[in-house]
């Protein structure tokens, strides 16, 4: 009986050699970083992987212009290392989805594949999302040649539109393969006031009231009955406020008084809760569920809440003040098809972060794009990938 020769998945430790794999490519490629979001959205079809996870190292550190820059595959620990080293830290908070994803034991997640699927944390609300904070990237494209849009410098804006462009493409567009971002300074201080509240009417209204309050509320987020999250048992509000310590002190009084029946959690227990909400810890996804995103106007949210528990055993976890719903239940078209409606219904969008590969390959990943959106993704997508190399059908089919 002959043995079956199996093909090593290609991780080059340079760019050249990336754009080298990619030349002699004779069929599409997975593209990914260290594979800690490899199950989410579509499943790609693909013999071989190429994986940045090799292309590793900060390559600038200018901690006073606030400016990092690190090769695509280099871990977000090491990133947010660096910069604590500094008192500096990426102020998009992007999350670890390793546990939410069912893949605990996987290396961290990459900055490239954090860019690539432009995730943000609960500092969202602040402005500061992933994307935005890009100055620059280095690429290579479908054909193999390489890229690079934007600079290193606050004030460059030459190419920005690709750099936000390629942020989110989940590597169908390009293999990032260096990043540069602005970073920001760590709080001095933080706290939370923990809110108890009756359900996410309450709760949402609660948010409503730190976020359009003069306190700079920098996470607002909500844990609904029989969740809990860094010793906080829910349904409870959350606001967090960060900076020098004599301004928390201040804006937490305040701010306490405005919300009666609130407390606040301190330094240490107050960053390990927002830890968790930032990484989803607090839905505790299982085996063979499924895992959605939903963004929806914070007015909207108690409304989608509701019409998810009606469909199914939903658990959700609020963020973003309400504009943001991690969604988790059992793993059917019938329960996606739920998700999907309690989104278009509240003018909202859905994305499908979870799920057992089969369903994945026949369920949408999220909306479809309109027509003109669609024709101008395909152009784009045919100008920097011609030949469907990269990741094809990740994001939605022929994308």
């Amino acid at each position: 009986m002959s043995a079956v020769l199996e093909v090593p998945d290609m991780a080059p430790g340079t760019e050249e050699g990336i754009a080298t794999a990619l030349r002699n490519a004779a069929a599409p490629l997975v593209i990914e970083g260290n594979g800690s979001k490899r199950g989410m959205l579509r499943p790609v079809q693909a013999a071989r992987t190429l994986s940045t996870r090799n292309l590793t190292g900060i390559t600038l550190q200018r901690p006073q212009e606030m400016v990092i820059s690190a090769r695509a595959g280099t871990t977000l620990p090491e990133i947010e290392a660096a910069l604590a080293a500094h008192g500096q830290m990426l102020v998009a908070e992007p999350p670890d989805l390793r546990a939410m994803m069912g893949v605990a034991e996987a290396p961290p997640p990459t900055i490239g594949g954090l860019v690539a699927a432009n995730l943000s944390g609960p500092r969202r609300i602040t402005g500061f999302a992933l994307r935005d904070t890009v100055l620059g990237i280095r690429f290579v494209n479908g054909e193999g040649e390489v890229l690079r849009s934007g600079g290193r410098v606050h004030k460059n804006v030459t190419g920005l539109d690709l750099c936000k462009l390629l942020a989110g493409s989940h590597g169908t567009l390009g293999v990032i393969t260096e990043v540069t971002l602005k970073v920001g300074p760590l709080p001095e201080r933080t706290a939370t006031l923990v809110v108890p509240v009756a359900d996410e009417v309450a709760g949402v209204a609660a948010l409503s009231a730190g976020l359009t309050s003069p306190y700079g509320v920098t996470g607002a987020a909500m844990l609904p009955a029989g969740m809990s999250a860094g010793g906080i048992e829910g349904p409870a509000a959350l606001l967090r406020l960060e900076d020098v310590e004599a301004s928390v002190t201040y804006r937490t009084e305040r701010l306490r008084a405005a919300l009666p029946g609130s407390r606040v959690v301190e330094e240490v227990a107050s960053r390990r809760l927002w830890s968790a909400i930032r990484d989803v810890a607090p839905l505790h996804s299982q085996a063979g569920e499924a895992v959605w995103r939903v963004s929806v106007r914070p007015s909207a949210a108690p409304g989608v809440a509701a019409a998810l528990r009606g469909a199914f055993e939903a658990r959700l976890l609020l963020d973003w003040g309400g504009g943001l719903i991690w969604v988790a239940g059992p793993a059917s078209e019938e329960t996606h098809a739920a998700v999907m409606d309690a989104a278009r219904d509240a003018g909202g969008v859905f994305t499908l972060f979870r799920a057992p590969e089969p369903l994945r390959a026949v369920l949408p990943a999220m909306p479809a794009e309109v027509p003109a959106l669609a024709a101008l993704s395909a152009r784009v997508k045919a100008a920097l990938d011609p030949a469907g190399r990269l990741n094809p059908g990740r994001m939605r089919p022929g994308l």
